[in-house]
């Protein structure tokens, strides 16, 4: 895609709409016109910095009039750190730009037939809602523009925190974060406080050295509390003082893991996660289910929503009580279980065997005896011989990762030609991409979109198809 850098100020235009990715939109000369953290409404002057095809991007400048709907952000890091965008708007306003967001993806760009789209689930909680968050120690942090760094005590260089938006190596010092409940914040400031008075070496990310590298806090509804530590090599006195400190000052810490990752990246998938101190796992309930998640386990980040979502994937299935249901990308087999009281039989498949295993601990836990759990790479497990050996799919229920499914499941789906399918996304995107082939067999009937993650532009969306 071509674009060039411009540096053109236009000024006393009004915000139109909100738009993807986060962004609203006006027109100027013309184009579109991109810019954050602006409300419809807003009579803004914008900075116009790029200059694409057909539209620009750009920053609001200054604020001449703002909208009568724009409303005081909550946080003292908004507009830096950039995880919650929308917060200048109205959450009746957020549902709708969301549900405008899947109908754009769907009909506009994807050119399906849908029938009228459901108003978004909102969501109970607007603040605190979140029972997983990364934070990531850099010995560079960052600053506000015009900060010298050189003129801040040493101390105070380091950050712990979240990424800055499309910058790697810069990491945003978080003072209070709205996102998790109680004690996220209070571990964060202390792991980094610890960290600075016994002279741990945050992790340079651009340059690759250091010793403490990120964290992880889960939290649960149960009351269960999950902390990872993750260094960047092995240092046992180090680790077990830091590990040990932390551990007396939150005695609720349910589970407390470390991992040593030696790797140019954050993600422990593929890590060894050490259980330092608790239990191995922490408990989610749903339903009258409960669920145990370990440190690598997938659980939708907003317990309260996941109710409501997978609700929703339960009513657009319509069981029975006969059929036999597959659902792709199963994670913790939460949806596989959710729906087992009413299908005859679920099969969960999962590419990451750590989360079958919990699957099955957790349907034993639960007494469900009519779900079987399978690990291996979808494209790889779901084939016609697997269709044959555990009887061919009267529903299937996909929910797959952001980038949605290989071109090879699609095919196999299309082969085991269930009556029904649904399809949960948390990226209307590749939703709607996936759509158009299953189109092939398949009418959409029914669309729900969810609100996951309020203050942001993310929504998960349910789609039921039927069999033409």
């Amino acid at each position: 895609m071509s674009r060039k850098k411009v540096d053109i100020l236009i000024e006393n235009v009004t915000i139109e709409a909100c738009a993807a990715e986060g962004k609203a939109l006006t027109h100027w000369d013309g184009a579109v016109v991109f810019v954050p953290f602006a409300v419809p409404g807003d009579v803004v002057n914008i900075r116009l910095t790029r200059k694409h095809h057909n539209y620009y991007e750009g920053y609001v400048a200054k604020i001449v009039t703002p909208s009568k709907d724009r409303i005081k952000p909550f946080c003292s890091h908004f507009g830096t750190c950039g995880g919650c965008k929308w917060q200048p708007l109205p959450y009746d306003i957020q549902l709708e730009a969301k549900r405008q967001q899947v109908e754009d993806q769907l009909v506009r760009l994807g050119h399906l037939d849908v029938p009228e789209i459901r108003p978004t689930l909102p969501s109970d909680k607007t603040m605190y809602y979140r029972n997983k968050l990364e934070f990531t120690y850099s010995s560079k942090r960052w600053f506000e523009w015009g900060v010298d760094p050189d003129s801040v005590p040493a101390e105070e260089r380091v950050g712990l925190g979240f990424h800055v938006g499309k910058l790697f190596d810069k990491v945003l010092d978080i003072k209070r974060c709205y996102l998790q409940k109680d004690p996220s914040n209070d571990i964060r400031i202390f792991c980094k406080e610890y960290a600075v008075a016994h002279g741990l070496e945050f992790f340079n990310i651009r340059e690759n050295h250091g010793f403490i590298r990120n964290m992880f806090v889960r939290t649960t509804d149960t009351g269960d509390l999950m902390v990872i530590l993750c260094f960047f090599h092995e240092d046992r006195e180090k680790r077990e003082a830091m590990l040990s400190a932390l551990a007396e000052a939150f005695p609720q810490i349910t589970s407390l893991y470390y991992v040593i990752n030696t790797k140019l990246n954050d993600s422990i998938g593929d890590q060894d996660c050490i259980l330092f101190k608790g239990e191995e796992t922490i408990r989610e309930t749903m339903e009258g289910l409960t669920f145990r998640i370990g440190p690598k386990s997938f659980y939708q980040t907003n317990s309260g929503q996941a109710l409501k979502l997978y609700s929703v994937a339960r009513e657009f299935a319509k069981l029975t009580g006969k059929e036999v249901v597959y659902d792709l990308y199963t994670g913790t087999g939460t949806i596989a279980q959710f729906v087992s009281k009413n299908a005859a039989k679920v099969i969960g498949i999962e590419y990451v065997p750590e989360a079958i295993e919990d699957a099955r601990a957790n349907a034993a836990a639960n007494g469900i005896t009519n779900c079987e759990f399978f690990a291996g790479d979808m494209k790889d497990v779901l084939n016609e011989s697997f269709i044959e050996e555990h009887g061919r799919p009267d529903v299937i229920i996909l929910d797959p990762p952001r980038a949605g499914i290989h071109p090879d499941v699609a095919k196999v789906i299309l082969a085991a030609s269930p009556e029904r399918i649904v399809y949960v996304s948390c990226n209307p995107a590749s939703q709607a991409r996936d759509l158009a082939i299953l189109s092939e067999k398949y009418k959409i009937t029914d669309v729900q979109p969810v609100d996951m993650f309020p203050h942001t532009q993310h929504v998960e969306n349910v789609c039921a198809l039927i069999k033409k």
